[in-house]
């Protein structure tokens, strides 16, 4: 059993324990599954590169749909990620980044993030480039003896106030907010919420996209986030 199957199987297990994310009524509240692959037509380039309208478009979805959030799919691979450079391949010719390893609750400024079971703080930062997460939070839990970490990108800045290693945050304590555009990596409100295993050296961030020919390795390395969400069913 791979440290995947292997984390997969515990978080399976621990479904029930787990706190919402994001302030969520299942009962009353809708969801919209938004389409970010070449797919979406309507997702133009002068929406992607315009935060702003890109920001309408997002909104306008969701208020014409009557929903509280929109979610963004794990292992898409993503045309929407062509508006930054931030996601181009280092070398002429490269492959670019466009597999998303998380899964995004698009939403509204100020939204409550919480922690959705026990944790310790493992780092934070503000990634401020044009495209990337902003201000970021990562976590350590552990279940049934099995560590693992959860990230959170596309926070307010005041998200970090007071934020030290090793705090302790307890189940479903409001932790961060979704932030805006000039601290959330110049986004629509939203939050990029994965699941890792192995963090590696990263302190305050880690790739929420990679290419796809190293879709195997990532996405076995960040398992499919809605285990700990259980929030797919609803939309």
């Amino acid at each position: 059993m791979t440290n995947g199957e292997k984390l997969t199987a515990v978080l399976q297990r621990q479904q029930a324990i787990f706190r919402p994310v994001v302030p969520f009524d299942p009962v009353q509240d809708k969801l919209l599954l938004l389409d970010f692959t070449e797919k979406n037509t309507e997702l133009t380039a002068d929406i992607l590169n315009d935060t702003n309208l890109f920001s309408d478009y997002i909104s306008h979805k969701l208020s014409g749909a009557g929903c509280r959030y929109g979610l963004g799919g794990y292992a898409e691979n993503r045309t929407v990620y062509s508006r930054s450079k931030h996601f181009d391949a280092r070398e002429p010719g490269g492959e670019p980044r466009r597999l998303h390893l998380g899964i995004d609750i698009w939403g509204t400024v100020n939204t409550p993030v919480m922690a959705p079971c026990e944790a310790i703080v493992h780092s934070f930062g503000f990634n401020d480039g044009f495209g990337d997460y902003g201000a970021t939070i990562l976590l350590t839990h552990q279940l049934e003896g099995v560590t693992f970490h959860s990230l959170y990108g596309h926070l307010s800045l005041n998200s970090l106030k007071n934020m030290q290693e090793g705090n302790r945050i307890e189940r479903g304590e409001v932790f961060a907010e979704f932030g805006m555009q000039f601290e959330n990596g110049h986004w629509p409100p939203h939050l990029h919420f994965q699941l890792i295993i192995d963090v590696e050296k990263y302190k305050g961030d880690y790739p929420g996209v990679c290419k796809l020919s190293e879709k195997e390795k990532y996405l076995t390395n960040c398992p499919d986030p809605d285990i700990v969400l259980q929030m797919l069913q609803y939309a």
